[in-house]
């Protein structure tokens, strides 16, 4: 990350306690504290139907919230006094608005139509992002279709990405959605964690001459992905004879760095660029999907980005009582301020999106964990909840039960789709009965009276109660197809923008991960010294090291 020399423009806002209409959420909270899900639907028979909205083909239902019509007007009006719809604005015309590092935020660039016009510092950035798209769909055409050879002339079998973070959280996360549209003759593993298990289990069973790796750091010197690329440069040259001119052959990278990219021995006529206003955890639509294209093929790969961009679209335009993003968003700050809710469940019921809660765990988390407001106050309220999740019907075999009974009040987001793409018998109809039923159950519960009126003895009653009001919303699509994909990321990432600014945070830096990188910077040498080294740490960190000085070189 990079530090602004010279300190940002910022528009002082008044601290979010002290505006009107937070003051009066505080007040209408305390008659909805105690309001329970069975009353707002017994009193509203239509709540149902009213309380869904559908927008570019995702329906939301949230209608199951502990809300009331003057909770959305009041977070609506929120939202405004709070900037949202200047701060949208603000983000497409591509204005800085990641104020600590001087940086526009144009993730939305990067699925905007060719003939979109976009600019940062003067300059349309949409001819940039479709040149490497289409550099991408090129690569991607050579490579599924068998005209790209390796170094012996034998054709790619499988693609290992490297990376870390948003290259690869991102990557994963999508292969394993649209694993049904991938190329199943090729194999695609994923390479992030430093510790050596993670890259010895990923090529364990390939071969160097029908391996390709690409590896993403956009300087080309970060510590975890570039020890990972000189591990596999290492793995790939003995295994093709020993020759370093196959590197050329062998692997690609996603970079600007173009002076280490070539030193590592790759043809920068292979190097996919991507720009400083696209952030990590924001940038699975840049060159870093390259993985992505090569297992979906660039047909599906812009239709993913079609997708996306309808969301943007409509996040851009739509009044904020209508907007997808902006209520699911504003529901979040509702949860997490007033019901001092700490965590959100995220539950797929689909399995090829098992890995969509650990993608939003970084988009939601690395961007508003934050304890200072944009002009470096300290908040006085909660910011990012914990995101967290597991696909259904498998959860609720574990952790349901927390939801259900325990003492947390935690909202979920239940996603789910009308049509299987694998439809085998009754499989779809059990798993989409299994998500309404949850959502039921969360809502209404089960009352002491209802478990008595079932014969259950009275010492057992209070264990089969079931409060609930336990909040949740329901997000539906058709099918899971990359153009649906597309949508629900772009709709977890706006909803994840408006929270940001209502509370106003830059979503878009991520300071708290480097102090633990430029220590470990500092204790590596001291591992690795041959010579005893002056320990100047804490206690507990300096006999943590000299312990695995003495024990961890021992043979095993």
């Amino acid at each position: 990350m990079t530090t602004t020399t010279r300190r940002p423009k910022i528009q002082r806002r008044t601290t979010l306690p002290r505006r009107q209409t937070w003051k009066a959420l505080q007040t209408h909270y305390k008659s909805m504290q105690s309001m329970h899900l069975r009353t707002l639907f017994t009193e509203d028979p239509q709540r149902g139907g009213r309380m869904t909205m559908e927008a570019v083909g995702v329906l939301l239902d949230y209608s199951k919230n502990r809300i009331t019509d003057e909770t959305i007007r009041l977070l609506v009006e929120l939202a405004e006094e709070s900037g949202l719809r200047e701060g949208i604005e603000a983000m497409f015309r591509g204005e800085k608005i990641n104020v600590t590092e001087n940086r526009a935020v144009l993730h939305v660039a990067l699925r905007a139509p060719r003939e979109a016009s976009i600019t940062v510092d003067g300059e349309n950035v949409v001819p940039k992002v479709h040149a490497v798209l289409d550099q991408m769909a090129g690569f991607a055409h050579r490579v599924r279709s068998g005209e790209w050879k390796g170094h012996t002339g034998k054709r790619i079998k499988n693609l290992v990405n490297i990376g870390i973070g948003g290259s690869d959280l991102g990557p994963v996360m999508a292969y394993e959605a649209l694993k049904y549209y991938s190329e199943r003759t090729m194999t695609f593993r994923f390479v992030s964690n430093v510790d050596g298990t993670d890259f010895a289990e990923a090529v364990r069973d390939l071969q160097a001459d029908e391996t390709l790796f690409i590896v993403s750091s956009k300087t080309f010197t970060t510590l975890e992905t570039m020890t990972n690329a000189n591990t596999a440069r290492a793995w790939s040259i003995a295994g093709l004879g020993g020759d370093a001119a196959s590197v050329a052959k062998h692997f690609v990278a996603v970079s600007t760095n173009a002076a280490e990219v070539a030193k590592f021995g790759i043809d920068t006529a292979n190097m996919f660029p991507f720009w400083d206003w696209v952030g990590g955890r924001y940038s699975m639509f840049s060159a870093i999907g390259l993985s992505t294209m090569l297992a979906i093929g660039s047909e599906h790969f812009r239709a993913m980005l079609n997708g996306a961009h309808q969301i943007d679209e409509h996040f851009r335009t739509a009044p904020l009582a209508d907007n997808l993003p902006a209520l699911m968003g504003l529901l979040t700050v509702w949860y997490v301020d007033f019901f001092d809710a700490e965590t959100v469940a995220v539950l797929p019921y689909e399995q090829y999106l098992k890995r969509f809660p650990a993608y939003l765990q970084q988009l939601t988390m690395e961007s508003n964990g934050k304890h200072v407001t944009v002009d470096g106050r300290e908040v006085s309220y909660d910011t990012s909840p914990v995101y967290w999740g597991e696909p259904g019907t498998n959860g609720q075999h574990s952790f349901y039960q927390l939801i259900h009974q325990g003492t947390r009040l935690i909202p979920s987001d239940f996603i789910a789709f009308h049509q299987s793409l694998n439809p085998l018998g009754r499989h779809h109809e059990l798993l989409l009965a299994n998500v309404f039923a949850q959502t039921e159950a969360l809502a209404f519960g089960k009352t002491a009276e209802e478990v008595k009126n079932e014969g259950t003895p009275n010492w057992l009653v209070p264990h089969r109660t079931f409060e609930g009001n336990r909040p949740s919303n329901t997000i539906m699509a058709d099918r899971l197809t990359p153009e649906v994909l597309g949508k629900l990321i772009a709709l977890y990432e706006h909803s994840v923008f408006t929270q940001g600014v209502i509370w106003n945070i830059d979503s878009f830096d991520q300071w708290g991960v480097e102090l633990g990188k430029v220590l470990a910077q500092r204790i590596i040498p001291e591992l690795e010294s041959k010579e005893e080294p002056p320990l100047p740490h804490d206690s507990s960190t300096n006999n943590l090291i000299l312990r695995q000085r003495a024990r961890g070189r021992s043979k095993t």
